[in-house]
């Protein structure tokens, strides 16, 4: 190998001749310059394209595939490894590829397309975060919606804030207001909540009013609107507080322990101790410290 990568000194003798500059090899390919237009070769010297663009963006991360930015009248597009262009050169950018797919700009609107080079949405989109988990967020006139991975829209443009996908299911927002979607983009929930928690074990903690309950996975509450708090699950069982007092719901969203303790811990080896003092055990039954030789 030559000192610049060339395979022989007779290649790039060659090349040296025919280019005015030549880049360093980036796996497999350098970049060469001719009359102020680029172009690529490979380490034989032979041309993968035409020397004609106006910038060359080196390597895009395609993940499986080779892509390579370029530029011409100011117009970006797409290049495979083989030097054809699989995108028209029409672009006002073009982002970095994410989870296989990458935005696109065109005249100040926003779309998607893939590692094949085609637009899976059209170009009208205002703003777009990318795919997390199968999804991505997209904006028209300050309203978001998602898209899943074909380009399809799943909801309405409609929601003012959200989240990503978690355990199969988005906060999304109007009006202050917070709900969730499934992966269908229906809605699970009416859009009635101050403040929402991504579901966890089937799970998630909703607010009204500074007050807190749980819903399911259908949507449905579990337990009524009306905590001051309620704490992770521990060993199948939650903490809740109202009005400084404390207990336990299980994930049923049943009350094993009533609101009305001075202090409590969580759940361990099937006891949880608090402060009368004792332990309380799953059944919500109170068992007196000296009735109990060992918590373990």
């Amino acid at each position: 190998m030559t000192e610049k990568g060339f395979i022989n000194k007779a290649v790039q003798g060659i090349c040296e001749k025919k280019y005015d500059v030549i880049y360093d090899f980036v796996n497999g390919f350098a970049k060469v310059k001719r009359d102020g237009k680029l172009g690529l070769i490979y380490k034989n010297g032979k041309e993968i394209t035409n020397i004609k663009y106006d910038d060359i963006y080196d390597f895009i991360n395609g993940l499986a595939k080779v892509m390579i930015k370029v530029r011409l009248d100011k117009k970006w597009g797409l290049i495979n490894e083989s030097g054809n262009e699989i995108t028209d050169i029409i672009y006002d950018d073009i982002y970095d590829f994410i989870n296989g797919f990458a935005k696109v700009r065109l005249n100040n609107k926003w779309g998607l397309i893939n590692e094949s080079g085609n637009e899976i949405t059209d170009i009208i989109y205002d703003d777009i975060y990318g795919f997390v988990n199968g999804f991505a967020k997209v904006c028209i006139n300050g309203r978001w919606g998602f898209v899943d991975e074909s380009g399809n829209k799943i909801t309405e443009i409609k929601y003012v804030d959200f989240r990503d996908f978690n355990n199969g299911f988005a906060a999304v927002c109007i009006k202050n207001k917070w709900g969730f979607i499934n992966k269908s983009g229906n809605e699970i929930t009416n859009i009635i909540y101050d403040c929402v928690y991504d579901f966890k074990n089937g799970l998630a903690n909703v607010c009204i009013n500074d007050k807190w309950g749980l819903i399911d996975t259908n949507g449905k509450e579990i337990t009524p609107i009306k905590y001051d708090y309620i704490y992770n699950f521990v060993n199948g069982f939650a903490i809740v507080r109202l009005n400084n007092k404390w207990g336990f719901i299980d994930e049923s969203g049943n009350e094993i322990v009533p609101t009305i303790l001075g202090s409590i811990e969580d759940f361990e080896n099937g006891y949880a101790k608090v402060t009368y003092p004792g332990f309380i055990d799953t059944n919500g039954n109170f068992i007196p410290l000296n009735n109990v030789v060992s918590k373990n």
